[in-house]
């Protein structure tokens, strides 16, 4: 599992492990599992070596690449690849190392070291934005730096994989949300407990019917695994509850987490905030929460922590992320959370709680 100390791969091995599926598994990643903000059952499981074998390594070097591969005398049969660059607006040299190269690297290693199936995890961002759901057959057109360049790794693992005859499939999953996310859900949930502290009310960019699909991560980690032993090589598969989760949704969640109000603005003040460019938008919405969340994390004592409100420039434009994950339930995969929930959501802060990265007091 490489990129395994993040937040999917977490969640992966738990369930490897908690429902016996594999004999031993090598995780690989340049964050060590001992500062990735893991929970304490998660590393448990990351300190089983009878079960585990972890590698800190950077594979997008080459250098680096073998000793993952021939970690505890190699015959890895099946390798996933969830590493990647998470942060957005990095440049594309970033992203050309650590998503393009990388993907390249370790698609090249899966054939050397045969393996019997590679799975190359992507993004549904590569899709053109819009109202319709996307399903894997539709245009792609990636709106943000990072879907472009897994967008670019498809294609070249999917090269590499055809010419060295090994069995692969790529994944888009839709916005992934549960325990451990910093980057999907979590940055409007830190923005919802601002506005508890304040006593002020929510006002939202666009409107409410703008598209944030989502999926559980323990569905995520559920249909890679399926993935495995189904689905024919070469072939794509979107995931994506049924919910059609848009903005509107989710502030109706914020308001029962906690106990706020929310609004969307008017159509004076959206075309004003429109005359700005994404930037100065960006910094605006920015502005209004980064202050406000330091504050609350230092009068409630927590001196340290990976949340954030922040939302990157390349979120805040108006594209839907609007995805079809239906097709996979035809091959017999069936969603165990076929929405989120205000109890869901606020099972990731009291998960953040526990960990000491989040007040108790905001919830």
């Amino acid at each position: 599992i490489l990129g395994g100390s993040g937040f999917i791969g977490r969640h992966l091995v738990a369930y490897l492990f908690e429902n016996k599926l594999a004999s031993k598994v090598c995780v690989a990643d340049k964050l060590l599992y001992q500062i990735a903000g893991l929970s304490e059952a998660e590393k448990a499981i990351f300190e089983n070596k009878d079960f585990m074998v972890f590698k800190q390594a950077d594979l997008a070097s080459e250098a680096h690449i073998s000793k993952v591969f021939e970690a505890d005398g190699g015959n890895w049969q099946i390798v996933i690849n969830l590493a990647a660059v998470t942060k957005y607006s990095q440049g594309k040299e970033v992203y050309d190392v650590n998503i393009v190269q990388l993907s390249k690297l370790t698609a090249s290693a899966a054939v050397k070291y045969k393996a019997s199936r590679f799975i190359e995890v992507s993004t549904c961002q590569v899709y053109e934005a819009g109202k319709k759901p996307s399903t894997e057959n539709d245009k792609v057109k990636p709106w943000t730096d990072i879907a472009r360049a897994k967008l670019e790794s498809e294609a070249i693992v999917a090269q590499i994989a055809k010419d060295g005859g090994l069995s692969f499939v790529i994944v888009r999953p839709a916005v992934v949300y549960g325990t451990g996310d910093v980057l999907g859900l979590t940055p409007r949930l830190i923005v919802g407990s601002i506005y508890k502290e304040s006593g002020k009310t929510l006002k939202s960019l666009y409107t409410k019917d703008l598209k944030l699909n989502t999926v559980h991560v323990k569905d995520v980690a559920r249909a890679l695994w399926f993935l495995t032993c189904h689905g024919d090589s070469g072939t794509i598969w979107n995931l994506c509850d049924k919910n059609d989760t848009d903005q509107g949704k989710i502030n109706h969640w914020l308001e029962e987490i906690f106990g706020i109000k929310t609004q969307f603005m008017n159509a004076v003040k959206m075309a004003a905030a429109k005359q700005l460019n994404t930037k100065q938008l960006t910094g605006l919405a920015n502005d209004l929460h980064l202050k406000p969340f330091s504050e609350a994390c230092k009068k409630y004592n927590i001196a340290d922590t990976p949340l954030t409100p922040y939302l990157d420039e390349e979120l805040i434009k108006e594209n839907s992320t609007s995805v079809d994950g239906s097709a996979i339930e035809k091959i017999g995969f069936v969603y165990d959370y076929p929405a989120p929930t205000a109890p869901l959501l606020k099972e990731v802060l009291l998960d953040y709680v526990a960990k000491g990265y989040f007040p108790k007091e905001l919830l």
